[in-house]
């Protein structure tokens, strides 16, 4: 499960921020998850619990925001929506696109405790 390993590497980038900010606490952590980043967004919910055991992310929340698949055409210079096996455009056929988004996997904000009372949202 490779999820697991993305966990680990995610939390020593959350664990940096939290220890800049001197934090009591990971409150939050949200993360754009697109359908071809070769991330299994079920498989990440259940590792990230596993890899922020005894952290201060152990009691984070794992907010995934899915992205759509986007293209551009270098036929008709129009940006479209794509499906992940089906990559032309959607506005002339052409296969000649790139992929703008939709394989990404991106850290977007975390909230962090700083005491008792307050919260901070690092983006």
């Amino acid at each position: 499960m490779h999820e697991l390993s993305l966990c680990r590497s995610l939390l020593r980038q959350i664990l940096e921020v939290a220890e800049q900010h001197r934090v009591l606490a990971v409150t939050v952590v949200r993360l754009q998850v697109g359908p071809l980043s070769g991330v299994e967004p079920e498989l990440l919910k259940t590792a990230f619990p596993l890899a922020a055991a005894g952290t201060l992310a152990e009691s984070a929340k794992l907010n995934l925001t899915a992205t759509c698949i986007e293209v551009y055409c270098g036929s008709c210079k129009k940006r479209s929506r794509a499906a992940s096996n089906q990559l032309s455009c959607t506005s002339c056929g052409s296969c000649s696109t790139q992929l703008v988004s939709g394989d990404e996997l991106i850290l977007e904000s975390v909230e962090l405790t700083l005491d008792e009372l307050s919260a901070i949202k690092c983006p």
